[in-house]
């Protein structure tokens, strides 16, 4: 196999690299990035693989295009829908010309590395060029060893970029890290329902939440089983309830989100992160440690919420447990993935 390995960046590539050379494959690297601005990050980035690619002794094909004049024509006008529309298709559109064009009969990308990308568009997106040029697309989900080539990456003392790759996504970064962050609005307060068996004893209050909670669960008897056994938070916006989470105790380490759910009329507004934090807030003086299990649509908004730890993956887990399909937008849940979020440490 001559493999072609679209590279956004040096960190990016670290387990992706790795894990090819464990398989027997050897890549050659290939830069094609004009997503990336300001120059000076673009030339940051650049210039690390590069270096990185010579320690690591891996080809490495540089094609040299700052685009920003280019990528601003074409995404000026439909900003939340960049990535799919531009960033991803020119990259990958080109990797796969090229290695049409230049005998290869295989590519990959380690944009399927990020926790943070839209896995699913990318891989299908390669699946469709893949029957167009008629060259091989080699898929892994890399994002498995995330944190571990994050880890090597940083002990290698490579460049680590601050966010995705263009000016729009390094607005959105700071945006993100900035200290005037909006405060809790007047009105918007918590609502603790402390155990769950005073729910199970009032019929009609537990029914109250049931419909809300099957917005994110359908299955009525899993969310009667965990209403048993967790604890249920009700978050109210000017006595109205906004959001309802469900939390269940493992061990004596770890608590599991078994649910959380917004009101149709609130999503989008950040009441799930205010929810998420109050529950960690609440939670860390016994416990160190929250799971989730998600599908793969929702693995980037847990994550950006600190559940940045991969724990594990159950197989086809939304397929055996439910009668129906369940879909998540356009995609179709499958799998079970498992993230955690370290708590504070308990006192002694």
């Amino acid at each position: 196999m001559k493999l072609l390995l679209h590279t956004c960046c040096a960190p990016c590539s670290v387990y992706c690299i790795d894990t090819l050379r464990n398989e027997g494959i050897e890549p050659t690297l290939f830069w094609y990035n004009p997503n990336i601005h300001p120059y000076k990050e673009y030339k940051a980035r650049r210039d690390c693989l590069i270096e990185y690619a010579k320690k690591i002794n891996v080809e490495c094909i540089i094609e040299d295009e700052y685009g920003l004049d280019e990528f601003c024509k074409n995404v000026s006008n439909k900003l939340e829908s960049r990535c799919v529309d531009y960033c991803y298709p020119i990259r990958l559109r080109k990797t796969f010309k090229y290695a049409k064009e230049n005998g290869y009969t295989a590519v990959s990308t380690t944009l399927l590395y990020s926790i943070y990308q839209n896995h699913n568009f990318i891989k299908k997106y390669c699946e469709d060029l893949s029957k167009e040029f008629g060259v091989e697309f080699l898929y892994r989900d890399f994002r498995h060893g995330f944190w571990e080539g994050h880890n090597k990456a940083r002990e290698e003392g490579l460049y680590l970029q601050k966010y995705c790759g263009c000016v729009f996504s390094e607005e959105d970064s700071l945006k993100a890290h900035t200290n005037n962050k909006p405060k809790l609005p007047e009105g918007f307060e918590f609502l603790p329902v402390k155990r769950s068996i005073v729910i199970k004893k009032e019929k009609d209050n537990k029914e109250q939440y049931m419909d809300l909670l099957l917005d994110a669960d359908p299955s009525k008897e899993f969310i009667q089983k965990y209403l048993e056994e967790g604890e249920l938070f009700v978050l109210t916006y000017k006595d109205d309830v906004a959001c309802v989470a469900v939390v269940k105790k493992i061990d004596d380490e770890t608590i599991e989100l078994k649910n959380i759910a917004t009101k149709e009329v609130y999503r989008g507004q950040g009441y799930g992160k205010k929810m998420l934090k109050y529950l960690a807030d609440n939670y860390k003086q016994k416990y160190e440690k929250m799971i989730v299990g998600t599908s793969e649509n929702n693995i980037p908004f847990y994550v950006k919420q600190g559940f940045d730890k991969y724990e594990k993956t159950i197989k086809n887990f939304f397929v055996d447990n439910y009668a129906e399909e369940i879909w998540d937008r356009d995609l179709q849940c499958i799998d079970m993935y498992y993230y955690s979020k370290d708590l504070e440490k308990k006192e002694k």
